[in-house]
C-alpha cells in the first residue's frame, strides 16, 4: 500500500489539517469519541513511538500525518522506519523472528494481507486494543476488514489501514505512438476480457520495438488471480481450515496459465515486481502496462519520477474489478509504550487521516466514513493525468470481496512468485513449471 508523494495536488489538500485534530477531538466513522482512545503516561521526556512499515514508493503515505502529529504532540513524538519495499521476502520473516523472540519490532508495525493469517494465530504477539478502548472502532470498518484484526481468541490487534480495489496504469504516450487509443475510457474498452488485452499488447509490440507491453508475469498473475479466486469460493492457496489447496483450486491454474501464455507470447519486460530493476524499468519506460490496484498508483508514479508525470493514465482492468492487497496496524505486546501505541495506530486509522492520504497518495480507505468523504469521492491524481481516482476506486470500495488468506500464505506465494519469474527469465521452463510450483508451495507450506 504504498504510495507516492507526487500525488498530492488535489482539491482536497485540506483534509489532512483536519486529521491533526482527531485524536484531541474528532469522532470516528461509527461516532465513536476520541475520548475513548487511550491517554499519554506522562512521562517527563518525549514518548518516540516506532512505526515500522514496507512497501514502494511513500508506502503507507503517512509522512505528512507523522509530520502533523509531531508538531502538535512534543510529548509523543511518531518515528516512521520504512524498512524494505519487500513484504514477504523480507519485512514479514524479519518481523516474524522480532515477534517470536520479544524484542526488535516497533512499537506499531504495518501487515500486508498475506501476513494477517499468521498475526491471527499468534495473539500472543501482540497487545489488546480492547484494553485502550479501540474496541470502540468497530463501526468504522467493513466487517470483514475489522473481524481480519480480531484473533482466534478475541483479542483486537490490528486496525484497517487501506484495501485494494483494481486498475490498470498505462503509458498513454507511448499508446499514441503505437497508433492505439490512449483517452482512458477508450482504453477501457480495448480489452473488456484478457485475450483482448493479450491482443493489443501484439499490436502495441508491433509499433513500439524499444517497450514491452507489460512490466513481469508477477504483477498480473497477481490480479488475475483474485479475480479468479472470486469465481472459486474467493480461496487462493489455501482453503477455509488452512489446507493446502494449490494444485486443487482452477484460481490458481487458471492465473497460472495466463502468466505463461503472456510470457511464451514475449509481452513482458521479465521484470519482477519490487526490485530495483523493477523500478528502473518503470522509469526508463521498459512497458507499457501494469495492474494497479489502488495503492500501487504511488508505487508507479515514485519510480516513474517527475518526468513521468502526465505520460501515465489509469483504466479499467481486464476481466472486470479485482481486490489484491490492503494492510493493518498492530501494536507488538514488547512495545514498552502500549498506550501511547495505540494512541498512534488509533490516529493513524482515523477517517480524516485515511481520507487525506488518499488524496495525497492514492492508499484507499478501508475506513467506511473515509470512503464516504466528498473530498475521496471526487479526487483526481494530478501525476496520472488526473484521472478520477475518486471515482474509479471509492465506488467500488464497498462492494470488494475479501478473499481468504492462510496462515502460510505469505511463504507460499513468494515460493510460488518465483516460480512464475522463473518461467518468465526462462530459469524455469514452461513445460515443468507448473510442477515445480506445487512442488515449491508444498514445502513453503511445511
Amino acid at each position: 500500500m504504498m504510495i507516492s508523494k507526487r500525488r498530492g495536488g488535489l482539491a482536497a489538500a485540506s483534509v489532512l489539517a483536519a486529521a491533526a485534530l482527531t485524536v484531541a477531538s474528532c469522532s470516528s466513522g461509527g461516532g465513536t469519541s476520541q475520548s475513548s482512545a487511550p491517554a499519554s503516561s506522562g512521562a517527563a521526556e518525549p514518548v518516540t513511538i516506532r512505526v515500522q512499515t514496507f512497501g514502494g514508493g511513500t508506502n503507507f503515505g503517512y509522512k505528512k500525518a507523522i509530520e502533523k502529529w509531531n508538531a502538535e504532540h512534543k510529548d509523543i513524538q511518531i518515528k516512521e522506519e520504512h524498512l524494505t519495499d519487500q513484504f514477504e521476502q523480507q519485512y514479514w520473516p524479519q518481523m516474524i523472528q522480532w515477534l517470536t523472540s520479544g524484542t526488535g519490532a516497533g512499537d506499531v508495525v504495518g501487515i500486508d494481507e498475506g501476513g494477517m493469517g499468521l498475526a491471527k494465530a499468534h495473539p500472543e504477539w501482540w497487545a489488546d486494543l480492547k484494553e485502550f478502548g479501540l474496541d470502540s472502532r468497530k463501526a468504522d470498518f467493513p466487517a470483514w476488514k475489522w473481524e481480519n484484526g480480531v484473533s482466534a481468541d478475541g483479542k483486537l490487534f490490528g486496525l484497517g489501514t487501506d484495501i485494494g480495489g483494481m486498475s490498470l496504469c498505462y503509458r498513454a504516450d507511448l499508446f499514441k505512438k503505437a497508433g492505439l487509443p490512449s483517452e482512458r475510457d477508450k482504453v477501457s474498452a480495448l480489452w473488456p476480457t484478457w485475450d483482448d488485452f493479450m491482443k493489443v499488447g501484439q499490436q502495441f509490440q508491433g509499433k513500439v520495438k524499444d517497450t514491452k507491453w507489460a512490466d513481469g508475469t508477477n504483477t498480473l498473475y497477481q490480479v488475475y488471480l483474485y479475480q479468479e479466486a472470486a469465481k472459486n469460493g474467493n480461496v487462493t492457496y489455501f482453503d477455509q481450515q488452512n489446507n493446502l489447496i494449490v494444485d486443487k483450486n482452477p484460481a490458481v491454474k487458471n492465473a497460472f496459465d495466463f502468466a505463461s501464455k503472456m510470457s511464451q507470447q514475449g509481452l513482458t519486460a521479465k521484470l519482477r515486481n519490487f526490485t530495483e530493476e523493477w523500478a528502473a524499468g518503470t522509469q526508463k519506460g521498459a512497458f507499457a502496462t501494469v495492474g494497479c490496484p489502488s495503492w500501487m498508483l504511488g508505487v508507479v508514479s515514485d519510480n516513474a519520477g517527475d518526468s513521468g508525470k502526465g505520460k501515465w493514465d489509469v483504466a479499467s482492468v481486464p476481466g472486470g474489478g479485482g481486490n489484491w492487497g490492503g494492510s493493518w496496524l498492530a501494536v507488538p505486546k514488547q512495545s514498552k509504550h502500549p498506550k501511547e501505541a495505540a494512541m498512534v495506530a488509533d490516529y493513524l486509522t482515523q477517517a480524516e487521516t485515511e481520507a487525506s492520504i488518499f488524496t495525497d497518495f492514492g492508499n484507499m480507505p478501508s475506513n467506511t466514513k473515509a470512503q464516504q468523504d466528498p473530498a475521496v469521492q471526487g479526487a483526481k491524481n494530478e501525476f496520472f493525468n488526473d484521472a478520477p481516482i475518486g471515482e474509479i476506486f471509492a465506488k467500488s470500495a464497498s462492494s470488494l470481496q475479501p478473499v481468504f488468506l492462510g496462515v502460510k500464505h505469505a511463504q507460499v506465494k513468494n515460493a510460488i512468485e518465483s516460480v512464475i519469474q522463473g518461467m518468465d527469465d526462462g530459469s524455469v521452463a514452461y513445460d515443468k513449471a507448473w510442477q515445480q510450483l506445487v512442488d515449491d508451495a508444498v514445502k513453503a507450506a511445511g
